[in-house]
């Protein structure tokens, strides 16, 4: 044996003799395990299986039933019973072959049925024809399409402008086109059905703080700037971004905007705002509630809206800077994959949009309205008004929950259909129960416009006063 192998194992010996007494008991019990997993372990043996005869097979197979593709639906459920509208949904709507003054669908300005707005679509379809049969990257650009986006660019005073071909898919698409796994999203809890869904698809991590409540923000994002802090090399490459809607959908107040840019500056995160509801209704001239609160559009890194509320038309758009609005057209999904707004609704679009230069009077005349409604709304015995008085959306809510969401449900819609026997077409605002991630309380939405008159508004809150004293006793 060489001297270096004997010098080794007389080390080996002697570290032996002076390792501690439970380190020898440990690598001894380890010994002996490892032995005993060798030599002395059985092997696994499966039990034999029980052979079925033919006839035990056939009665399996016979008695088995498979779970229901979807989950059991009632005939009665309201998704399943429709009201149908025969002609346009403009101020007077025909439903059930009744004719309504309509308080439920979003034509804020009354430009649906403007003869303008219909003369420039029909000449638009003579011109193009019906649709595109195209995403915009393959031959579904036409020219009324980028004059549509300068135009709303100018509009709203922002270097870009991109369009969708539906509303719904707008902010769905632009969320998950900047965000990503490992980015982080602060978001109010109101935030409506499309949002969420861009929330999801985007797969980013998602911090909810209470509606409104720019204290729970601030918490949210003091929480974030301390574990940035702990792995600063993390930090830098998270985004973050703070979602809200300009006017909420399902609670038809605003948002706060100056004091989210605050926090915006102050915590460096970017500022994805939803303006369909407010979009056309807020500010001097409709451009949202940037112009309603005197907020530098610059300030905010995103705004989105659908063009199917006060523009009347169908689809979406989305405006900025040129190189935020850019990264949309290679990886904003709506617009890469869907075929591409029909010109003529782009066309109405534009109309639409010289309708609203032209006379910015209208958006005074709209307010005065919703003013007006939100005054006459107040104090219905059993129910309970929310929202803004500048808001064009307003909800009724029951002012006592039974406790029981389909019997709210119930009540309320016993009211609409009393108002829809008098001629006044009310909705129960909808949403997809399982789907929500916080679900808003039942109410009954009463939509303001233009084209509504005194006596209108008062045949409404009478015959909704009249409804609610006999069904809310």
């Amino acid at each position: 044996m060489a001297a270096g192998q004997q010098w080794v194992l007389v080390e080996m010996v002697q570290a032996f003799y002076e390792a501690p007494a439970y380190h020898l008991i440990l690598e001894g019990i380890l010994i002996l395990c490892i032995i005993r997993l060798l030599f002395f372990s059985k092997t696994y043996k499966p039990h034999e299986t029980y052979k079925l005869t033919e006839k035990e097979k056939e009665d399996l197979i016979e008695e088995w039933q498979p779970e229901p593709l979807v989950p059991p639906v009632s005939k009665d459920h309201p998704s399943l019973n429709y009201d149908v509208v025969t002609g346009p949904p403009s101020h007077k709507i025909i439903i059930n072959g009744k004719e309504c003054t309509n308080f439920a669908s979003f034509n804020f300005l009354g430009l649906l049925d403007s003869e303008r707005v219909k003369e420039k679509a029909l000449a638009s379809l003579k011109k193009y024809g019906v649709g595109t049969c195209g995403p915009r990257g393959f031959y579904g650009t036409f020219d009324v399409h980028l004059e549509l986006e300068s135009r709303l660019a100018n509009f709203m005073k922002t270097e870009e402008a991109i369009i969708y071909s539906y509303g719904f898919a707008t902010i769905a698409s632009a969320i998950p086109a900047y965000s990503k796994r490992g980015d982080i999203i602060f978001v109010d809890e109101a935030a409506c059905f499309s949002i969420q869904k861009g929330l999801q698809a985007s797969r980013s991590f998602i911090k909810y703080f209470k509606h409104n409540d720019m204290e729970d923000l601030e918490r949210l994002l003091k929480e974030q700037e301390l574990e940035d802090q702990k792995n600063p090399r993390k930090a830098r490459v998270t985004r973050k971004f703070i979602l809200v809607e300009g006017l909420y959908i399902n609670t038809a107040d605003v948002c706060p905007l100056p004091e989210l840019v605050r926090l915006k500056y102050k915590y460096k995160v970017r500022i994805f705002l939803e303006e369909s509801m407010s979009f056309g209704v807020l500010g001097e001239h409709g451009k949202g509630v940037t112009e309603h609160f005197g907020v530098n559009i610059d300030d905010i890194d995103l705004i989105s809206a659908n063009m199917e509320n006060a523009v009347a038309s169908i689809g979406g758009f989305c405006c900025g800077r040129s190189f935020v609005i850019d990264h949309q057209r290679l990886s904003g999904q709506g617009y890469c994959f869907s075929a591409s707004l029909p010109p003529m609704l782009a066309a109405a679009a534009i109309e639409a949009l010289n309708i609203m230069e032209e006379d910015p009077e209208i958006f005074s005349v709209l307010r005065r309205r919703c003013r007006q409604v939100h005054q006459a709304l107040q104090g219905i015995p059993g129910l309970k008004l929310v929202g803004v008085p500048f808001s064009p959306a307003l909800h009724l809510q029951l002012d006592r929950s039974s406790g029981c969401r389909s019997s709210d449900l119930q009540l309320l819609r016993s009211i609409v259909d009393h108002c829809l026997d008098r001629h006044v077409a009310l909705t129960v605002a909808r949403y997809l129960d399982k789907e929500e991630r916080f679900l808003p309380p039942p109410s009954i939405r009463v939509v303001v416009t233009v084209e509504q008159t005194d006596e209108d508004i008062q045949k409404a809150v009478s015959c909704i006063s009249e409804a609610a004293s006999i069904f809310l006793r």
